[in-house]
Order: C-alpha cells, then structure tokens, then sequence
C-alpha cells in the first residue's frame, strides 16, 4: 500500500466501560494488544478467557519471516537474490492473491515495481536516484507474469526481480492473526496492522464493528484529518489506499506513492482514496491499491470481477460506493 486509514469508531474508555458489564456475566473479556511490527503501528482487540498475546506476536514474527522486506533474512529477501527458491505457503498464498488482482486490474497491481519504488524516492532513504531516468531498463526486470510456480519451486525468468508485497502483506498478517485468534476460540475480534483490518463476530458493545473511514484533505502546508465515513461490518476484510498522505516532492513538482506497472512512472488517476471490502483483509488490502492505480472506471469494472464491495473518493470529491457497501453514517 500504500498507506490504509481505517480507524476503530469507538473510543477505548467506552470499550473498557462494556468489558466491565460483559465480565460480571461471562468468563470471557476484550483484551487490547497494540504494538509495532513492518515499520508501522498495530491494534487488535478480542474477547477471550486468556491472554493471546504472546501468540499474536508469534504469528506476526512468523509472517515477517517470510513476507518482510524489512527483515534481509525473510524469504521475500532471500526470493529477491536468486533466480529460484523453494517458498512456503505464506508466500504462495500472497503471490497467488497477488496474481489474482494483477490479473483483474489488466496488470496494474503488481509487487515486483520495488526497483520503480525506489527510483521515485519512496524506497530507502527517500531519495530520487539516478535511476529515475532509466525507467525503461528497469522496467525489463518487472513483472509478476515474468514469474512463476513450479511446485513449492518460485522461478524468476530474470534473477533481478525483485518483490515487495507491502501492498498486501499486511493485509495478510491481520487475516493470520485473525485465523490464530479462531483457532483458540476467539469469534469476536478485530485485528488492524497499519490501517488495515480483519474483523469478526461482535464488537464490545455486542453489535456489528464500528469502522471510520478518513477523508483525503491535503493543503500545501499541513494535513487535515477528518472522517469522511463511519460504516459498521464484520466477518471480512477491509483496507483503504490513498495517495494523500504518502507523496515525494522534487522542485516544483509532487509525485503520488502508487506507481503503474505499465508506464513505470507515478500514475495520476481520478481515484484519491479507495475502501474496499473483501472476504479477507488480504484481498481488500491489495484490491484498494490497484484502484488506486486503475483510475474509477478501471477499478469499478474490476471490483465488479472480483465481487469486491468499494468506495471511491474521486478528486472531483464525488463518493462512488458499490451496490452492497454498507451505508455510510
């Protein structure tokens, strides 16, 4: 991603006031977790007789071992610097997705624009490299159909290529997370890494989660942040991408954080901000960046395929929402 901006509609205080009358009945309580993991912020809350934490941290810690650009010893890594790797199923998963989108979004979702990424400035150190002006030889080792499975063999027809599955491995850490939580008995939750969220069974206030969606507002000088929705949903997945907060700036000129797989240059579309709603945080994580990519006409068509519920804030500031998103407070 992008960057997503969800955030839990209600206030801690009142969740602490419901746990309170929930416990004097049940042996069950909403825990808080709330930490940091992949250069961003996390917070999940679930009811349960024990405390999970520690396992949440373990299925994070496992996710980043194999999905992680930040760890150079992840498998993510180790697929970056050889031509073939024996992967696990978190990396096939993620990549299937990922093929998926790419492939419903006419090729403009795709992880391996990481060397694009970072010729634009948004790779590490934040910088434009010389290599902005050689897009088109770094654009011959990009690719995701340049790829493929053979088994639990991944195979790069050119060993340069490079993945960065940022655009939809958080998506997947909150769906793992989310997936611990229901193996040990937990049916009511909502898990948030980075803006992007799993949600299941019931909030502490024992009705569906109340989910804040921010509104893009951007001056020269400062951000404003305000909410431009307030949707209640549970048992899916959702994720918001939107240029407005992750932008580079070199003279007079602004470049947005999503860049097109095609023309490998950053893409100006009518899409500012994109809310999708999936059946798992991991394809919403991924669909929402590929709208902001496609453009609205693109992404709707798109979204239509994939059976995908949206919202669309366009820069003419008109709301697009699909058929079945749920209504908007």
């Amino acid at each position: 991603m992008k960057n997503g901006f969800l955030s839990v509609f209600s206030p801690f205080v009142a969740m602490t006031f419901i746990v309170s009358a929930l416990s004097c009945t049940s042996n069950n309580s909403y825990h808080r977790e709330e930490g940091m993991i992949w250069n961003t912020v996390y917070h999940i809350t679930y009811e349960s007789d024990r405390d999970l934490g520690d396992s949440i941290i373990n299925t994070l810690e496992s996710v980043g071992k194999s999905l992680s650009v930040f760890d150079k010893n992840s498998l993510v890594c180790r697929v970056n610097q050889t031509d073939s790797t024996v992967i696990d199923k978190m990396f096939s998963d993620v990549y299937s997705a990922s093929l998926k989108i790419c492939e419903a979004s006419e090729g403009m979702f795709d992880p391996t624009i990481s060397p694009l990424i970072s010729a634009w400035g948004f790779g590490p150190g934040h910088e434009i490299s010389a290599d902005t002006a050689a897009i088109d030889s770094i654009m011959k080792f990009t690719g995701i159909k340049k790829t493929r499975l053979e088994g639990d063999l991944f195979v790069k027809e050119d060993p340069r290529i490079e993945f960065n599955f940022s655009a939809i491995a958080k998506g997947y850490g909150c769906d793992q997370v989310a997936s611990m939580l229901k193996r040990n008995g937990v049916n009511n939750y909502l898990v948030e890494i980075g803006g992007e969220l799993a949600i299941g069974g019931k909030s502490p206030r024992s009705d569906k989660w109340k989910i804040s969606i921010d509104r893009p507002i951007q001056t020269d000088s400062t951000e404003i942040h305000d909410s431009s929705a307030v949707i209640e949903l549970t048992d899916c997945g959702v994720a918001t991408s939107g240029n407005y907060r992750n932008f580079h700036k070199s003279g007079t000129k602004t470049f947005g954080h999503t860049i097109s797989p095609i023309t490998g240059y950053p893409v100006e579309t009518d899409v500012i901000s994109a809310t999708v709603i999936a059946p798992n945080c991991m394809l919403a994580d991924g669909a929402a960046t590929a709208c902001m990519a496609a453009g609205s006409e693109l992404a709707k068509k798109m979204l239509s395929q994939l059976g995908y519920d949206a919202m669309l804030i366009l820069s003419d500031t008109t709301i697009w929402t699909s058929a079945g998103f749920p209504q908007i407070e």
